[in-house]
């Protein structure tokens, strides 16, 4: 039996946020949320600047079901975010994940694969000579084992996700607020309101702190410290003169990513310099000094790759464990996290919306059981260690 909540706020109108603010409206009509965003361009949003992939290759359960569970609502867009006759295309191509691993890393990716398999993940070992014929466009080198998503996996548009989950929250009776919020009035274990920048307080019944890479700062006006940190990521566009079939999300062994995008490519690789809140500017330098080595190298038609531009956007990044923290603080019981997802946000969002939008209304998870990401693993210093992280 649903318990009656009302009066939510929720920090951030992103796509964590937006994918709440839906799924609350939607399992409990009538319910009054509010969504406080301060920047409803999404300018800086990264929801908006993401490389929007997703994938199944990962290590932990909880996230390869939260993967599973997001997928099949991607595939269903149309149905699930249709406003007034508008059914919305996110463009999902199921083109899979390609990681490649050297003698070194050959273990890891059986062992990642055996846990793969053991959750229903669509995903085949291949050999050199297997991965040879299947891309010959790929220099395989020091490459002892690769593992591919042959199914439920792949990339879509992560902006025109974020936008179809806000207008279907907005249709379903979530107000949408321009401020920005610059406090919190904590009584106890209780949030009693949300302070705003232009003066106005929000009372609430439940707090959710959705503030992406500001998380931090947002969970300090409850006098909570949370690992999350803005970390810039540069991605390269990227054009080819030569047309190059079949071509996946590659992960490199050297552990630069690229996939299709159009009629070009994106791609990008992790910063040497990786402080928290640098600008929010395109860091182009590796691309000669690193990246394109590396890749000319890996697929030799990219000898005659160009760099088209570059785009920067933040990763929300846990610093505890790569993972994300979602649910309830266990000393603040009204306050909700769903932060620090280290770059997995929109294509985790789907099925973490979902899931705390259950927790909230009915005190339970049921479409993915989210405990192993709660607050207590931090408090308590057990990292949830994924062995798969891509930047």
């Amino acid at each position: 039996m649903a318990r009656v909540v009302d009066d939510v706020v929720i920090v951030g109108g992103g796509v964590m946020g937006s994918a709440l603010a839906y799924w609350l409206t939607r399992l409990q009509p009538g319910i009054a949320v509010t969504v406080v965003e301060r920047d409803p361009t999404y300018r800086q949003a990264s929801s908006a600047l993401s490389a929007a992939s997703i994938r199944q290759q990962y290590t932990t359960p909880v996230n390869i079901r939260i993967s599973q569970w997001s997928l099949a609502f991607l595939r269903q867009t149309a149905e699930h975010l249709e406003v007034e006759g508008d059914r919305p295309d996110v463009g999902l191509h199921e083109g899979g994940y390609l990681y490649l691993a050297g003698a070194d890393g050959a273990p890891v990716l059986r062992e990642a694969h055996r846990i793969q398999r053991d959750y229903g993940a669509d995903v085949v070992l291949l050999e050199p000579a297997a991965l040879t014929e299947r891309f010959p466009w790929l220099a395989v080198g020091e490459v002892q084992l690769a593992s591919l998503g042959l199914s439920g996996e792949g990339w879509f548009d992560g902006y025109r996700l974020l936008t179809s989950f806000a207008r279907k929250a907005r249709a379903q009776g979530a107000r949408y607020l321009r401020a920005e919020v610059v406090g919190m009035k904590r009584a106890g274990d209780r949030i009693d309101a949300v302070l705003l920048d232009d003066g106005r307080r929000l009372p609430c019944g439940v707090v959710v702190n959705a503030a992406g890479p500001w998380a931090a700062r947002v969970a300090e006006f409850a006098c909570i410290d949370l690992p999350v940190r803005a970390r810039r990521r540069t991605v390269f566009v990227i054009s080819c003169p030569t047309p190059l079939a079949d071509f996946p999300l590659l992960i490199d062994t050297s552990g630069f990513w690229i996939r299709p995008e159009g009629g070009r490519f994106i791609a990008g690789i992790v910063p040497s310099e990786d402080a928290d809140d640098l600008p929010l500017e395109p860091d182009t330098a590796p691309f000669e000094s690193q990246f394109w080595p590396a890749l000319a190298a890996r697929v030799p038609a990219f000898e005659a790759a160009r760099l088209e531009r570059a785009w920067a956007g933040y990763y929300e990044m846990n610093t505890f464990d790569h993972n994300a923290i979602v649910g309830p603080h266990p000393d603040v019981v009204n306050l909700h996290f769903m932060n620090g997802f280290s770059g997995h946000g929109i294509q985790q969002a789907a099925a973490v919306g979902c899931a705390l939008a259950e927790r909230i209304t009915t005190g339970r998870y049921a479409a993915v059981d989210l405990s192993a990401l709660g607050f207590e693993r931090i408090l308590e210093g057990r990292p949830l260690l994924e062995l798969n992280v891509i930047g």
